[in-house]
């Protein structure tokens, strides 16, 4: 069973340890192919190395955060727009709107959002998004831009089922992180999923972040840190709450990650 994962931070330094091991229990978990997830500049282009290091296995994304929003500016804007020329960057973002903390105020952040549409609009790029506490301005600006983008995904997506309705019209694919795994914060997206059609859905880790509920201890190891190699029990999880078999889930999900992404057969 091949699995993709369509998004994790493996430039975190949580890793900076034992990345390759990380790498080698990802592979005998059956996960074939990781999308690096770049949140700024310093992490996209940590990213874009990873990928260079391990090609058409590790591929990367260039793009800036809501929390780092305060930081855009035309020079800035101009060295996105070199990374995404970069052949291993398969996809611009991690960007959006994020008011849980507002890192960034929220000027900012719509202001570096509205940027990184347009640059992904002129460059043709897939786009990675992130929305947290932010839907209706989220949701308003991404409905004035899609005429002009090409593929968009909403990752780690863990709100309602009413966004996730105000997402499928637009055409968004949708991105599953171990959330799902958690019945207790989970439950409303355990009810949603079913609601994605197959093309539409891709699966992530979101490591080092959102560790799988319900991976064993064993497997997860004494630092808790969630790491591709989980992926399998977001696959599981995903299947359970469709009604679908585990190996169909990563089969398409597999199958949309590649052709989303324009990833090379692993």
């Amino acid at each position: 069973m091949e699995l993709i994962d369509i998004g994790a931070n493996l430039a975190h330094d949580s890793f900076d340890a034992d990345r390759d091991a990380v790498l080698e229990r990802a592979r005998e978990a059956g996960v074939t192919q990781i999308v690096i997830t770049g949140s700024s500049l310093d992490s996209s282009r940590a990213a874009i190395a990873l990928a260079q290091q391990y090609p058409q296995r590790l591929y990367a994304t260039a793009g800036l955060h809501p929390h780092h929003a305060s930081e855009w500016n035309a020079e800035v804007a101009a060295q996105y727009r070199d990374l995404a020329a970069a052949p291993e960057v398969a996809s611009l973002g991690e960007c959006g709107l994020d008011y849980f903390r507002n890192f960034s105020t929220p000027e900012q952040q719509r202001a570096a959002f509205a940027a990184q549409l347009r640059l992904a609009a002129d460059t043709g790029k897939p786009l990675f998004l992130h929305q947290r506490d932010a839907h209706a301005d989220f949701v308003a600006m991404l409905r004035e831009h899609r005429p002009q983008l090409g593929a968009v995904v909403v990752h780690c997506f863990t709100d309602t089922r009413d966004a996730l309705n105000d997402y499928l019209p637009l055409d968004c694919h949708i991105g599953i992180t171990g959330w799902i795994c958690d019945e207790r914060r989970g439950k409303h997206l355990i009810d949603a999923v079913p609601d994605i059609a197959d093309a539409r859905l891709m699966i992530e880790t979101d490591a080092p972040y959102l560790l799988p509920r319900t991976a064993p201890k064993a497997v997860v190891g004494s630092n808790r840190r969630n790491e591709p190699c989980l992926l399998p029990w977001v696959a599981r999880a995903v299947a359970a709450a469709r009604g679908q078999d585990e190996a169909e889930v990563a089969a398409y999900t597999s199958a949309n990650a590649r052709r989303f992404f324009g990833l090379h057969a692993a």
